[in-house]
């Protein structure tokens, strides 16, 4: 009986940190596939995230996050790039824990060049500036306790902060 594939990588980090482009950068580079839990969870619900927040409200997306997780981290052999309020279910932390997680690190003022804060991010919804800063400094230290590794993305293309993920996981991970 074979064992259940598991992820060459994970990436995990807030809004605007880049773990959809660089995951795909970094599966390309790797010849691996590439799998996002936000599309998963959209897909098996039929319908986008602010959807499911509003219809819903957040603990049944949380519920659909932990699920979609779940899936992947057992069932993935790719680069796995994880919805950024993932890790606060203590369940998604204890399925990183063995795996080579890392977190993208963004400044607020990089995040909101690259989505703009005005993207349909239900969380960000109102006054997304600080709403960004609470969100980081609740998951921050989550986002720390599964990480194998942490890289910088400030000024950084997203091949660079692919290298920079490769570099970083080079003698944690052997078939990277």
């Amino acid at each position: 009986m074979s064992t259940p594939a598991t992820p060459a990588v994970v990436l995990v980090g807030p809004p605007g940190s880049g773990k959809s482009t660089v995951g795909r950068v970094l599966a390309e580079r790797l010849g691996l596939p590439f799998r996002d839990t936000d599309t998963d969870i959209e897909r098996a619900a039929g319908k986008p995230i602010p959807e499911i927040f509003v219809d819903e409200g957040e603990p049944h997306f949380r519920q659909l996050e932990r699920d979609a997780v779940r899936a992947a981290a057992t069932g993935h052999p790719g680069v796995l790039a994880l919805g950024g309020g993932a890790v606060l279910a203590e369940e998604t932390r204890a399925l990183l824990g063995p795996l080579p997680v890392v977190f993208l690190e963004v400044a607020l003022g990089d995040a909101v060049k690259r989505v703009g804060l005005d993207a349909p991010r239900p969380l960000l919804a109102v006054n997304p500036r600080a709403r960004w800063r609470e969100l980081m400094e609740a998951r921050r230290p989550l986002y720390l306790e599964v990480a194998t590794a942490v890289v910088d993305t400030e000024g950084r293309t997203p091949e660079q902060v692919a290298d920079a993920v490769l570099e970083a996981l080079e003698w944690r991970n052997p078939r990277v």
